[in-house]
């Protein structure tokens, strides 16, 4: 009797994939470069072989059903694993041993990020890296899917299976037009933009840095008014010289020169944000443990 295992093909797995993600046969299609009826034919054939419906095609739409979504879980692992494999035996043959998958927020970058990559690739010169900018939300989305093996983000509020370590710890900047009346040497606390409307990082990507900021207010006697939100340290600065809000960032990015803003670092308080190394506890990357003992550890 052949396996159901036996009967899957890579091709089962990579055109429900991609119909899975765009839940539209079209779309899906044209990225696979096969045509509707086949993609079609292709997602029955695997639903007759694992005997479950996958898709709920009702009412017009495409619509994972709950043994849809839990395969598509799965599914995302097995098609990184598959992928990871192939980027391995081609480093392999290119003398080199391995790549490590990194996420991370912006600040990141600008603050631990780019001295530990420089130390291991002095150390390690024939691993790779793949970095990938990301919210905390889709960090450890990556991570669980195996897609990343360390992210790099503002929050140690972690899923079962995972663990953090803090890296580092910084004060908060406000962000302002050049043009803003008040200055540095005027500045004594947040509480004197209280009626200034506020651009802020997404509270669905990034809640625990999100809730930071609202307590920062609360303690000068306000909640923000907010006008925007963004993830992207450019996108914030473009809004805030073009007099859409203010806004507060941790200070490691107001650096570089951008001459239509200016920053005030937020000094003698007691908030500040930390940033997080994160990680899955099982984690198969042979180069990975290499890259942990050079973390920076600054406790809990």
């Amino acid at each position: 009797m052949i396996s159901i295992a036996n009967q899957l093909e890579m091709r089962h797995l990579n055109y429900f994939k991609v119909l899975a993600t765009e839940l539209h046969y079209r779309r899906a299609s044209e990225l696979l470069y096969i045509s509707q009826s086949a993609l079609s034919q292709q997602i029955k054939q695997l639903e007759q072989i694992l005997k479950v419906t996958l898709f709920d095609r009702s009412n017009k739409k495409v619509v994972l059903t709950d043994a849809g979504k839990l395969f598509y879980r799965d599914v995302q692992q097995i098609i990184n694993k598959v992928e990871t494999a192939v980027i391995h035996i081609k480093l392999y043959k290119e003398g080199n041993t391995g790549q490590i998958g990194i996420g991370f927020v912006a600040s990141a970058m600008e603050s631990v990020l780019p001295e530990l990559l420089k130390k291991f690739n002095s150390d390690c010169p024939n691993i790779k890296f793949k970095l990938d900018e990301l919210s905390n939300s889709d960090q450890l989305i990556a991570l669980q899917n195996e897609a990343i093996d360390l992210g790099f983000m503002r929050s140690n509020h972690l899923p079962e299976g995972f663990t953090s370590q803090k890296v580092y710890t910084e004060t908060f900047s406000v962000v302002l037009p050049a043009t803003h009346p008040l200055a540095s040497s005027k500045f004594k606390n947040i509480g004197q933009l209280k009626d200034e409307f506020f651009i802020l990082f997404p509270n669905e990507q990034s809640q625990f840095y999100y809730q930071q900021i609202l307590n920062l207010c609360a303690d000068q006697g306000f909640t923000p008014k907010v006008a925007h939100r963004s993830i992207h340290a450019p996108t914030i600065f473009r809004l805030v010289e073009n007099g859409m809000g203010l806004s507060i960032i941790p200070t490691s990015l107001a650096s570089g020169h951008h001459p239509n803003i200016k920053f005030i670092e937020l000094k003698g308080i007691p908030q500040q944000t930390s940033l997080y190394a994160v990680w899955k506890k099982e984690n198969n990357n042979p180069a990975f443990p290499y890259l942990l003992e050079m973390l920076p550890n600054e406790g809990f």
